[in-house]
Parts: structure tokens; sequence; C-alpha cells
């Protein structure tokens, strides 16, 4: 990942954009020190998030806390 620092952010900030959209990550500085990352925008896969919210149901179903609440559960482990 290249460093870059502010000024050439604020004097060429559509060449790096092109760059980005290239697939190139950049690390912003500051007086040498790293304040920002410019990295290429990634979607959410819906399908993903989809899958694994089922995927959390079905765990859900197949698992329990026999019979005890979580309440229970976090006054059972204060006793010790």
């Amino acid at each position: 990942m290249s460093e870059i620092g502010v000024l050439e952010v604020r004097t060429g900030l559509l060449r790096l954009l092109k760059r980005v959209e290239a697939g190139e990550r950049f690390v912003i500085t500051r007086h040498d020190r790293p304040v920002a990352e410019l990295i290429p925008y990634r979607g959410v896969d819906t399908d993903q998030v989809r899958t694994a919210i089922e995927n959390l149901k079905k765990f859900r179903e197949s698992h329990s806390l026999g019979g005890l609440s979580i309440r229970e559960l976090i006054e059972e482990g204060r006793r010790y």
C-alpha cells in the first residue's frame, strides 16, 4: 500500500480516484503520520448476509440453554 501526503491528495484527487478504481490502495499521511486509507469500495453481498442470518436461525433452533435464561447464566457466573 502506497503512502501519500494530504497535499498530494488535495492536488491530485481525480488521478488518485482512477488508480483506486483500478484496485490500488493508499495510506494518507499528515506530517508523516497515517491518518486515513483510500481503498476501493466494496458493495454489500446481500446473498451472503441472508445466508449468514439463515445459518444463525438454524443454529438457534438446534441449540438450547437447557431451560436457563441468559440472566440466570449471568448470575451463576457472578457467584465464582
